[in-house]
């Protein structure tokens, strides 16, 4: 298993961006955090979403990989799961704990590299769960799909929806209300650097900015989940996003963003797979 990289420049300057966005999304204008722990009927958008697809999951045991500050493995808790998060980031680990503590609710969360998780990690779970934004901060898709499948027990589900490999080709730097592509849509070994002083969530001021990504297609994604031994149940593409992409898209009642309804069917904003272990 390639964990190479794992202490490379790039993970190293991730870790950094990643662990500095932590108070930002903590904030009172990051994630709202006081009001998924002071209203126990609210969950976040993301998992309200994924729940209308998922059903019923109570009394399920879930792993979220990636989970950031838990705010969607909490909210998934909230639904009667029993919830395990992990993430590389030990400050991200810290406010996820915090947050349960505050929730007074019994989640376990796991500082772990993804690929490494296996080692940190026992036991294979009901649903095993990617939520959005999610593999592009991994370069190797394949071992990515071999550790969630492991995790994964037989008659379980594995569940991911992200953002579309076609709208993370678009030059998001654009003003006007143009679709133009920028980025590659094939994965390529080396990834992408990019540079913002501000996180996709809060106002808060970064004085780590770098970043780094990498591209993977659709093709990537699905060939990598069924050779890791899962069975495809079902694959979608969304018009929406759970936040604003491009400077001109509109912001609906249920908190998404979509493109202007003369461009919303020219690019898919996000894709989803649903697959099970048999």
């Amino acid at each position: 298993m390639p964990y190479r990289w794992l202490m490379d420049e790039y993970r190293k300057t991730n870790l950094t961006n990643w662990d500095e966005r932590v108070d930002g999304h903590m904030a009172p204008d990051g994630y709202d955090i006081d009001r998924l722990v002071d209203d126990p009927d609210w969950i976040t958008p993301v998992v309200r979403h994924d729940a209308s697809k998922l059903g019923d999951v109570d009394g399920l045991s879930i792993l979220h990989s990636q989970c950031h500050i838990g705010s969607d493995t909490l909210s998934w808790a909230k639904l009667g799961a029993v919830v395990t998060g992990l993430d590389f980031s030990p400050k991200a680990i810290a406010a996820a704990r915090s947050i349960a503590d505050r929730m007074q609710v019994d989640a376990t969360f796991v500082e772990t590299e993804l690929y490494d998780a296996p080692n940190h990690i026992g036991g294979t779970f009901d649903l095993v769960y990617t939520g959005v934004g999610a593999i592009c901060w991994l370069p190797d898709l394949k071992t990515w799909a071999r550790v969630m499948a492991s995790f994964v027990k037989p008659g379980g589900r594995f569940w991911i929806r992200d953002s579309h490999p076609a709208m993370m080709a678009l030059d998001d730097s654009r003003d006007d209300d143009q679709l133009v592509v920028r980025y590659p849509y094939f994965h390529q070994a080396k990834p992408i650097n990019f540079s913002a002083t501000e996180s996709y969530a809060g106002t808060a001021k970064l004085k780590n900015p770098d970043s780094y990504s990498w591209a993977h297609s659709m093709a990537d994604v699905i060939n990598s989940l069924m050779e890791a031994g899962l069975t495809l149940v079902r694959v979608d593409e969304y018009q929406h996003l759970d936040w604003q992409f491009l400077s001109f898209m509109e912001k609906r009642d249920d908190e998404s963003w979509v493109l202007p309804e003369a461009v919303r069917d020219n690019v898919p904003m996000q894709f989803s797979v649903l697959a099970s272990k048999p």
